[in-house]
Formats: C-alpha cells, sequence, structure tokens
C-alpha cells in the first residue's frame, strides 16, 4: 500500500563548516542563508500479509493518523535546519527521506507491516526514494 501526503517547509542547503564559495560550489542556489520552501510531497509505502477479515496490510487511516503525528506536525510550516534530526546533516530531500523513514519504521511495524519505501518529492524534476528498493 502507498499513500501520498504533503506539507510545506523551507530548508537552507549549507554547511557552516564550508565557506561560502564552498556552499555556493556544492548547493548552488539553494545555499542562499535565508533559505527557500517547497511544497513537498510525500509517499509513504508498506508491506506485510493482508488481513484476512479487512482485505488490507494496514488500515489507511492507522497509516494516515501515524504520518500526521510523527511528520507532517514535525515538518510542515518549519524552517527544517532547526529541527533536531537535521543538526548533523543538511536537510536535503535525500535526508528527509532518510529521517523519515528512521521516525516511522518501528510504528508501523506491528502486525507484520513492513515500511518499505519512502519518497519525497521536493519539485517535479526531483525525487528521492530510500527503504528497500530493490
Amino acid at each position: 500500500m502507498t499513500r501520498r501526503y504533503r506539507f510545506p517547509a523551507a530548508h537552507m542547503l549549507r554547511r557552516a563548516d564550508y565557506s561560502e564559495v564552498e556552499n555556493q560550489r556544492v548547493y548552488g542556489k539553494c545555499a542562499n542563508p535565508n533559505g527557500h520552501g517547497h511544497d513537498y510531497a510525500l509517499e509513504i509505502t508498506v508491506s506485510g500479509p493482508v488481513d484476512p477479515a479487512t482485505g488490507r496490510v494496514l488500515e489507511p487511516t492507522r497509516l494516515d493518523e501515524l504520518v500526521e503525528r510523527t511528520l507532517l506536525r514535525r515538518f510542515s510550516h518549519r524552517l527544517l535546519n532547526e529541527d533536531p534530526l537535521f543538526a548533523e546533516q543538511v536537510p536535503t530531500a535525500e535526508n528527509i527521506a532518510r529521517a523519515a523513514h528512521a521516525l516511522l519504521r518501528e510504528l508501523v511495524a506491528a502486525g507484520g507491516v513492513h515500511l518499505r519505501r519512502v519518497r519525497v518529492r521536493e519539485t517535479r524534476n526531483n525525487t528521492f526514494d530510500y527503504g528497500d528498493l530493490g
């Protein structure tokens, strides 16, 4: 099962230990010290045994609640650089996908459900996956 969500957030792609020139070289216009925002699209894919009574791997409303409580409330309308998850790493879309996967993995594990993939779509040209990609 895959469910889709959206959240608006801002970030700055820059490292404190890089010079301004190095930040610009590595992150380009995304290194703007004033930050910039995206309307991120988020896809969460889970798999597992199908419950014979419901015919579902996981109730969609259960996944919606977990994503809302764990990710959307935390990331929506925020500067992601200020979140403790990104204290030691740049909040790139790749790192957002990794962080989201880490936050959700154990929460969806009930009843043999497995978090397969977190996909973050930052722009129409940039999509990043984390999880079981094989």
